[in-house]
């Protein structure tokens, strides 16, 4: 089979790493069929869609809402290297899986209104199936209200005409959608269990995600209720586009 790309932006090795290792685990592909390129490493380069099954973009550091001015050169470089691939991506419909990092990337290909109104403490949440995410081939099988973990200071408020809203959440709205047939983006992290949310939470301790004092209180909250259903959005996405 042609490999999948897994787009990483994660400066630090650890939860680099683990995210990587993640990815693996819930699609069920190897080392050889995931192909990860670190982004904040070193510049994409030319992609040749054809020679993949499908793309998977991982969470990170940077927000697609934040100022010019607050953003590095290598946050403005990896905006416009994903939004180019974006442009041939959206035109042929081809397979994506943007998490948390990805749908704002998505997102703001398309049009989307992102910022800080509905942004979500690190924690685990309650989100729900709406009709057509029942009807998706990625969330068969799946309850319509299941649990998943979330960490975010922006999110979509205004969902682009293109997309269709597949999973909804009580104070962060848009939780996954799909633009086309084969282009999905998620604001949970369908990626993560208990121990790499946990090493994520240790490493951007000081990245303005929770107050400091806050620590053991947001490793906690991660605890709040099993997440047992979301990784297998992503072997469903793998199976699916393998060719």
């Amino acid at each position: 089979m042609k490999p999948f790309l897994l787009l990483a932006t994660r400066a630090e090795d650890l939860p680099a790493d683990e995210e990587y290792a993640l990815f693996l685990r819930y699609t069920g592909l190897s080392e050889a069929q995931l192909v990860r390129r670190r982004l904040e490493a070193e510049p994409l380069g030319d992609i040749d869609l054809d020679d993949w099954s499908g793309i998977f973009v991982g969470g990170g550091p940077f927000n697609a809402s934040d100022p010019p001015e607050r953003k590095s050169a290598v946050q403005h470089r990896v905006e416009q290297e994903i939004s180019v691939l974006l442009d041939e991506v959206i035109a042929r419909d081809f397979p994506f899986f943007g998490a948390c990092y990805g749908i704002g990337t998505v997102g703001a290909h398309e049009g989307a209104l992102i910022d800080g109104t509905h942004r979500e403490p690190i924690s685990v949440v309650e989100v729900t199936r709406t009709a057509a995410g029942a009807a998706d081939p990625l969330l068969a099988g799946l309850p319509d209200t299941f649990a998943a973990f979330v960490g975010h200071k922006e999110a979509i408020t205004v969902l682009p005409s293109s997309a269709t809203l597949l999973v909804r959440g009580t104070a962060c709205p848009v939780q996954m959608f799909r633009v086309g047939r084969n282009v999905y983006a998620t604001q949970f992290h369908p990626e993560c269990d208990v121990e790499g949310i946990s090493t994520r939470i240790r490493a951007y301790a000081d990245y303005g995600y929770f107050a400091a004092g806050e620590l053991d209180l947001t490793l906690a909250a991660v605890r709040r209720l099993p997440v047992t259903h979301t990784g297998g959005i992503l072997r469903a996405f793998a199976e699916r586009y393998a060719r």
